[in-house]
């Protein structure tokens, strides 16, 4: 079962997401929680990934979201948006993110996603990508991006095309036939050598690089 904890403001929202994850058989919602409760909850109930609204009154979703990245073996943590055009998604991917979610995903996608997390795939909701992307560029994180991306192997590149596709470890694997330990070496020296922090910033430096679908700077 994959645990998840889902963090909003709105008890409506909390609710929608609980029942139509629940019902996907696999993933078990094991608490859904306002921002002021949810570090103490994460905490104490150990989920395999959170759904983390970015905006809240009480508590802004990304100072939560730097306190569970500081917990000794953190979630998988994907913020919730309701706009693509959200101002604070690059602070988000920066801050280590695992994915964005728009509230507005079709039920049949969550539990997908949510699996995805779980798995430490990348993801991102189709309509959110343009956004991250740009916001990522705009920042200057992906100035150097060509550079970083030589310092690879063939191997590593393969791999980050990959991870760039939302690909766990395990599919990894089965895809290029090695290990499973031998794909978390090859992200490791990726995440190392584009000198990022997440799986999702390395996806955005290959595509910033030209790696990922032909597309250059």
């Amino acid at each position: 079962m994959v645990r998840v904890v889902v963090v909003d403001d709105e008890e409506l929202v909390r609710s929608g997401f609980r029942l139509i994850l629940q019902s996907a058989g696999d993933i078990e919602v094991v608490a859904t929680v306002s921002g002021a409760q949810a570090v103490k909850e994460i905490s104490l109930r150990r989920p395999d990934v959170v759904l983390l609204d970015i905006r809240m009154p009480d508590v802004d979703g990304l100072t939560v979201l730097r306190q569970l990245r500081g917990l000794r073996n953190p979630p998988a943590v994907a913020m919730l948006t309701t706009f693509d055009s959200d101002e604070y998604i690059a602070t988000a991917l920066r801050s280590g993110a695992a994915g964005f979610i728009l509230k507005d995903t079709a039920p049949e996608q969550l539990a997908q996603l949510v699996r995805a997390l779980a798995a430490g795939g990348v993801v991102l909701s189709p309509k959110v990508t343009r956004t991250v992307v740009d916001g990522y560029l705009d920042s200057g994180a992906g100035s150097s991006a060509a550079t970083q991306v030589d310092q690879l192997s063939e191997r590593e590149r393969v791999v980050l095309v990959l991870i760039a596709d939302g690909l766990s470890n395990t599919d990894i694997a089965q895809r290029i036939d090695v290990s499973v330990g031998t794909v978390k070496d090859h992200v490791s020296a990726i995440l190392t050598k584009l000198e990022v922090g997440s799986r999702v910033q390395a996806a955005l430096v290959g595509q910033r690089a030209g790696l990922l679908e032909g597309t250059g700077p």
